[in-house]
């Protein structure tokens, strides 16, 4: 016989080839963009037309701009093959970012980074996420671990390449390679690998083949969008993640910055990679940890070591205390990335998992859009000391922490538990 599931009891369950073909795609669109903006701001910052405020807040449109949409980009994955959804985020990924380096005016500036934003919502974390998450259920945690390292990888791998490049080939021409980069690392990996769910093959979710009536009546499992909102629970993790998101992303994209503060280029380059380096350690532990404690708690312990970590960034003055902030400060990052889809599906289930994500994903944007403008207009007002700057994100991680306790304890048991509305 040589239909899949025949197989399956001596092959490896194919979620995890998932889970690889996942973190590889994450690992170029994350790091052609997320991790790469401070090399981008850097450098338009360094320019007659534009200064540090004016950069900042394309990235911050980049991230809002990516949240607007990911609202359709839910409703797009739930509806088509994800597959679909991720290859035309990545075209459009592609030509923005080998657009940016020869963008002359603000308004042109803007506009780039609006589409730039597009695209990444469409080519990341939403389609990402939904896909393991549909495959996964008991190992979820560890699963939606590794596959997020990509988000890390990209950092460790291409944002150090997109420096070096920059520094030997100049802007113009490493915008246009890295766009082509984006598109050849995405596209391929996607249609040849990536399965929108286990069903699809005649399997089940963990493994083994899909009896007929299972196949039949399909799977419904967790609340419905409409329930999730009037509850407690998602309004404080939605809320929560505003500022969690704000005190992140800021801090990221002016680490660039604060290093050159006391390190030289070449030094710099080492440095940013302390920060992707131990996220991914710290994804791969906290997904370990998870499965073996409350998610809560350990939520609560991530939020926490974020605002000691900016602490350490913003009152640090010596190349030690930079270099274990930006090592907590990672630590905090790769779990909190993994943790909001992760709380999500643990206490609603997958049944409208892409519209409840992308819906909260849209809330925590707001809070991506404003934390590198923000952080960038104070960097400004303070002739270029980024010491308040990180004190104010710390502020921001504080509240986050705040808001998450306030929406209550709720469930992250198991969505599927959950009565179905």
């Amino acid at each position: 016989m040589t239909s899949f599931s025949a197989t399956e009891s001596t092959d490896i369950y194919y979620g995890w080839k998932i889970v690889a073909a996942i973190m590889f795609i994450l690992t170029f669109a994350s790091g052609l963009s997320f991790y790469n903006h401070p090399v981008y701001l850097n450098e338009l910052a360094s320019r007659d037309d534009f200064d540090l405020g004016s950069a900042s807040l394309a990235v911050s449109l980049f991230f809002l701009s990516g949240g607007v949409s990911g609202l359709i980009v839910g409703r797009w994955v739930e509806k088509v093959d994800p597959r679909y959804c991720i290859s035309f985020g990545a075209v459009i990924s592609s030509f923005a970012l080998g657009s940016i380096p020869y963008v002359e005016t603000v308004g042109q500036l803007y506009i780039v980074y609006i589409f730039f934003g597009v695209g990444f919502s469409a080519s990341s974390l939403i389609p990402a996420t939904t896909i393991v998450a549909r495959w996964f259920r008991k190992k979820r945690a560890m699963a939606l671990s590794i596959a997020s390292t990509g988000l890390s990888l990209g950092g460790v791998i291409l944002t150090p390449i997109t420096i070096m490049v920059v520094d030997e080939l100049g802007f113009k021409t490493a915008g246009p390679m890295m766009g082509m980069l984006y598109l050849l690392g995405v596209i391929p990996v996607a249609w040849i690998w990536l399965r929108e769910s286990p069903e699809s093959m005649g399997l089940k979710v963990d493994g083994g083949a899909l009896g007929k009536q299972e196949a039949e009546t399909g799977v419904d499992d967790g609340l419905s969008f409409a329930a999730v909102r009037r509850m407690k629970n998602f309004w404080g993790i939605s809320t929560g993640y505003i500022f969690l998101m704000m005190a992140q992303v800021g801090g990221i994209a002016h680490q660039y910055g604060l290093s050159r503060e006391l390190l030289s280029e070449e030094e710099t380059a080492i440095a940013v990679a302390i920060l992707p380096v131990t996220s991914i350690i710290g994804r791969l532990m906290g997904g370990w940890v998870i499965d073996r404690m409350s998610i809560r708690v350990f939520a609560i312990g991530i939020m926490i070591l974020q605002v000691f970590s900016l602490c350490m960034l913003g009152f640090g003055a010596s190349v030690l205390s930079l270099c274990f902030g930006l090592a907590f400060f990672g630590a905090s990052v790769g779990n909190l990335l993994m943790l909001q889809p992760l709380l999500i599906a643990a206490a609603f289930g997958l049944r409208d998992y892409a519209r409840i994500f992308s819906f909260a994903n849209l809330m925590s944007s707001c809070g991506t859009a404003v934390g590198p403008a923000l952080l960038g207009y104070i960097a400004v007002l303070n002739a270029g000391d980024y010491t308040w700057p990180y004190v104010i994100a710390a502020g921001a991680g504080a509240m986050g922490l705040l808001l998450f306790l306030l929406g209550g304890q709720g469930s992250f048991d198991s969505g599927s538990k959950k009565s179905r509305q």
